[in-house]
Formats: structure tokens, sequence, C-alpha cells
């Protein structure tokens, strides 16, 4: 039985039947609805709270169960505050733990249960224990306590404040570590069985894009198969609405489950994956609220981490070792923040580096942040190796900061992005030892990218460190090896064979080691031949003879509208030409330029960075000068 105290219940100002949610009219939803917008939801909280009942809320992931209490408790009960505990990420000591305190009566050393900051906020309070069938076993057992008794050790919960207990999960065991089957525990909480639409996340979207009407995204996604809507979560909607509000395409807005993006399929009557309806649905929902949905963009990479620190978003990169991806996140926070990112390394991180329990002297457990997330500055988080936590506890944190962004229940002050780094499971045909994931933790992120080499420009960092040598370096990249030798050379093996070359050492000891005195198979006499000064044709070889050249191309195009061996030759090396190249030599590339054929001249302005389109409008402009010239 539950005995409860009245004194502890809530102020409300009205009748929860009859109290209106405050509102705000969006195109979507002008007029008030004639429910009030209540949900079935919000309904059980005010039930659970009325009676004094600890209330377990089950349902699928991403589909608003956490943010309801975060949002409707705060409006409709202005005196109370929610106190979120993610379970999936406590270790025995975080709730509870015994300490020795000076005994004021006696002076002596004493024993004393001290409970968790969180648990007595000074005022009334709903404890939510979100993820509580994630918990491990410990912790489970200081769970029951709560949700049977609203105490905790020595701790009675309603004496602190507290006028609800609530806990949520997802019941799929792809998703959590254990179910409830104790009739001791059961028979003491009331417990529902919610879907997406017995929670306010229409409304919420609602308000989020208050200039669209997203009557037919709404409607579209209603139409959808029971696993689609699972895939589709409302969660995953608002990403895939972010990325179209930003320009991205919008399949970025759907996450990366163990490497691969998720399809919108269904499965057929045997179990067998159906048609692929990813392009069909994302173009209707594209369609549905006016917004593009590109291939592509520009700077895809730099594009992501700006819009992440400007939106505060968490996104994820996922890209093959050594392209490039944390050096270009470091050097993009620094630009948007004027700091450097607070960095950590997954796999040499553990939880201790992030936060610990510890003693304070008004008899509460505390907890202690690292110094790196403390204070007013700007913060970007980015976890490094994501998919490769050292420990399961640690991992557990990260759902926590990714999700609800904060740590062990304290806000991060003016954190502004987080950017999850992690390399694929498969590479070159070898399997990478990274850990799987499922669709609830792979869907807590706004964007998730697969970062292409070429999609990060480290080889003009490479030009602008190393000079001449690299642009020699880079030359034999790009023209001498196949597609598949270039996956193999990556921008950390580039940079290896440049230094190589400038102590006098043997390339060959740069490339990647496969054991057994194998080395990654990449013919290096092409780069040999180069960087011992025999001739090859680059950039540097068209401004030494531009005379020439230009004789040649011109007899070109009066041998055929598309040129001959010497055209392709000239549009190969302007293609693959970095931005301080072409800049170095402008009055070369717009003396060449004005001779090759107009479909090759097009493609110099279609899919590059804003910084080489730059360059390419200025390098026409000056093909124009010389026209009028004659």
């Amino acid at each position: 039985m539950t005995i409860t105290d009245p004194v502890a219940t809530p102020a409300r100002a009205a009748d929860p039947a009859a109290e209106e949610r405050p509102w705000q009219p969006t195109a979507t939803y002008p007029q008030r609805p004639e429910d009030g917008g209540h949900t079935r939801l919000e309904r059980f909280i005010d039930a659970m709270i009325t009676m004094g009942q600890t209330g377990q809320v089950f349902g699928e992931h991403g589909i608003g169960k956490t943010s309801t209490f975060l949002s409707y408790i705060p409006e409709h009960y202005p005196d109370t505050e929610v106190v979120l505990v993610p379970a999936a990420n406590l270790t025995p000591d975080d709730l509870l733990v015994n300490a020795p305190v000076r005994d004021a009566a006696t002076g002596g050393l004493a024993l004393r249960q001290l409970i968790m900051r969180q648990l007595r906020p000074g005022r009334r309070f709903v404890l939510l224990i979100d993820d509580s069938l994630q918990a491990g076993d410990t912790i489970q057992s200081q769970l029951m306590q709560v949700a049977c008794n609203w105490t905790l050790g020595e701790h009675d919960l309603r004496e602190l404040g507290c006028v609800g207990v609530f806990l949520t999960d997802n019941e799929s065991l792809a998703e959590t570590s254990a179910r409830r089957s104790d009739l001791a525990v059961l028979d003491r909480m009331v417990t529902i069985r919610i879907t997406a639409n017995d929670t306010a996340w229409r409304y919420k979207l609602a308000e989020r894009y208050p200039a669209w009407d997203l009557t037919e995204v709404f409607r579209i996604w209603a139409g959808l198969g029971p696993h689609l809507r699972h895939l589709m979560s409302p969660r995953t909607l608002q990403h895939v609405l972010d990325c179209a509000e930003a320009g991205f395409p919008l399949r970025w807005g759907l996450p990366l489950l163990n490497g691969a993006r998720m399809e919108l399929s269904e499965p057929t009557s045997k179990g067998e994956p159906g048609p692929d309806r990813t392009d069909e649905i994302l173009d209707r929902l594209a369609a549905a609220v006016g917004a593009a949905n590109p291939d592509s963009v520009p700077d895809p990479v730099r594009s992501v981490l700006r819009a992440a620190v400007r939106n505060r978003w968490a996104v994820l990169l996922q890209g093959p070792p050594g392209c490039g991806k944390t050096e270009i996140t470091k050097q993009v926070v620094r630009e948007e923040t004027g700091r450097p990112p607070v960095y950590f390394s997954l796999p040499v991180t553990n939880m201790e580096d992030l936060c610990v329990p510890v003693p304070s002297p008004d008899g509460t457990l505390d907890v202690l942040l690292t110094r790196s997330l403390l204070g007013p500055e700007p913060k970007v988080l980015v976890w490094d190796e994501y998919n490769r936590p050292k420990d399961k506890a640690t991992f557990a944190k990260l759902m926590e900061v990714t999700q609800e962004w904060t740590l062990a229940g304290r806000p991060i002050e003016n954190l502004r992005a987080q950017v999850a780094l992690q390399n694929p499971p498969y590479h070159l045909g070898r399997k990478l030892m990274v850990s799987a994931n499922n669709v609830a933790q792979a869907s807590r992120f706004t964007v998730s990218y697969e970062v292409l080499p070429e999609d990060i420009p480290a080889n003009q960092w490479l030009i602008d460190t190393y000079g001449e040598t690299a642009e020699v370096v880079l030359e034999w990249w790009k023209n001498d090896i196949d597609d598949e030798g270039r996956d193999w050379v990556t921008k950390r093996t580039l940079e290896r064979l440049i230094k190589l070359h400038l102590v006098d050492q043997p390339l060959e000891t740069g490339l990647i080691y496969l054991g057994e005195g194998e080395y990654a198979p990449i013919p290096l006499s092409g780069l040999e031949a180069r960087l011992a000064g025999r001739r090859q044709v680059g950039i540097r070889e068209l401004a030494a003879d531009v005379d020439g050249w230009e004789a040649r191309l011109a007899a070109a195009a009066r041998a055929a509208d598309e040129g001959t061996n010497d055209t392709d030759t000239v549009h190969q090396v302007f293609a693959n030409a970095e931005v301080s190249q072409l800049r170095d030599h402008l009055d070369v590339v717009a003396r060449l330029l004005r001779h090759l054929p107009p479909k090759l001249r097009a493609t110099y302005l279609v899919g590059q960075t804003p910084e080489k389109q730059r360059v390419w409008v200025e390098a026409f402009a000056k093909v124009a000068e010389l026209a009028k010239r004659g």
C-alpha cells in the first residue's frame, strides 16, 4: 500500500482535464486543437502525481517519452522540477554511498548514507528514471526500492520533496538488458504502453518549424507501415527536417546503423528486406515542406560542422582511417568558437575522466566534472573513435550527453555542439575493430555523414606545410595510381611519404604495413621518378612552357571539337590543381583555358568548393579580358 502525503501534491492552476496547453499559433496548428493539445501520456502523468503512485512507461525509441516529461511538467507544475536520472549510465555509487562524516553529537566519525545531490533540489520534484531496464543488477536493486517505497537507503524521497516517480524505457530486448519479472516489484507500479500517437511530438515539431505547414509531413508519416514508422521515429523525422531546413540532403538525417545508412524498406512476408523506399519517402517529405533534397552540398564536412555549431547539433562523421576527420573538425571548431574543442578519444577515456561522485559538505553526493567541461566559455565536444569505447560504462555515459546534453544530470554550460568521429566496420576489405550499435543509439545524431577522402581539403594543407615536395607527391597521387591505390594511400600516408623523402629514407616504409614483410600494394616507381626530377606534366611544367602549350591547344581546337590528347592533359592538370596552385599561375591558366572545349570549361564551376569557384571565376574574367585584346 502506498501512503500519499497530501502536502506533497504540487500546485496546479486548474483541473488537469480542463487546463489548456500554452499555445503559440503555427502554420500547422493556427488554431488550438479541440482537446487542448493534451496527450495520453500527459494525462497519465497528471494521474500518477495526483495518486502518488509510481508510473512505468514503455514505448519505442524516439517517440518523445522523455521530452514529454521535460516539457510538460515545468509548463503545468511551475513549482516542480524534473530530476532526470539516466539509468543506463549509473554506477552503484552514483545514487547512494556510505561515507565517514563527523557526528555533531559525539564529535567522532560515523558512517552516513549520502544521496545524490539531484535528489535534494530544495523544491518539489518529479523523479524520472530514464532507460530504467538498461541499468545493471546492483542499480536495479536500488531502483526497486525507489519505485516501490519512494525511498533510497535511509532517505525518504517524499521528505526531500518528491511528488512523483516514473520509470521509462523500450521493452525491446535489442535495446535493453533485462525485463522486470519480480512480482513484488511489478505489483507496486501503474504501467502504460504508449505509441507515438500518445505524445506531443507533432505539436513540438510544429513549434520547432512554425513557418512550415507540416500537415502533409504528418500524413506521409502516418501512411507508412509499422516497421517504417519504427525506423523513421519522430526523433529521426525531426533530424530529416533539420537537414531540409539547412539545405542538406535529407538522407543525412537517417542514422548510420552498424556503419551503413539505414534503409527505409518494409520486410516481405518471408522476412526478407523489401524494396528500398528511402529516396521516394524523403523526396515526398522535401516536397511537403517546399525544400530541396540535393544529392550533396559543396564542402560537405565543413558545412556539417558549421551547421552543428550554429544550430547546437550533435553530428556523426564516419570515414576511413587517415582521411583527416579529426584535424578538420578541430580547425572548424576553432574558426567558429575561437577555442579548441574539448577532445576525448574513447579508447583511452574512462568514466572517471568525465565525472566522479564525491561527498559534499552539505551531506549529499555531488558529481565532480572534469575541468574541461566547466566554465562559461563556448564548448564543442569531440568524441573521437566513437565506436571504439574503452568500456560499456563510458559509452553509456555518452548516451546521456548526446541525447540530453547533460552529464550525470548536470548541464554542461555553453555546450554549442557535439561531434562524434568514427571508422566504418570495414575498409579495403578488412574488418576494423569497432563496436556495433542499435537504432536507438544511432539515431541520437542530427546529421550522420559518411566522409569521403575527397571531402576534406587536406591537399592544400600539405602544400602549405611542405611546399614543392608536397606538390610533386600529390601530382603522383592524383595521376599515377588508380582509385583503389588512392584508398590505400591516405592523407596521413601522404604526409609520411613526404617526410621520408625529406630525410632521404626509403618510401616503402611509409606505406601501411600488413605483416609478414608485406606493405600496401602500391607501386612507388612513379613517385620516385617524380621526386628524382624526371619530367612529368603538372601546373609548374605548363607555366614553364606556356607559349608552347598554348600553341598545342590552339592546334587541338582546330583539329577537333573535343580537342586532342594535349587537351586532355591540360584539363586533367587543371582539374587536379589545388586553389593555391591555380591562384599562383592564374595568368597561365587563363591563357590556356580559352582554348579548351566549352563542356570541359563548364566542369570547373560545378561541384567545387566556394573558394575554388571564386578562383575559376577570376580565371574566366581574365579569359574575357584576353578576348577583348584579341
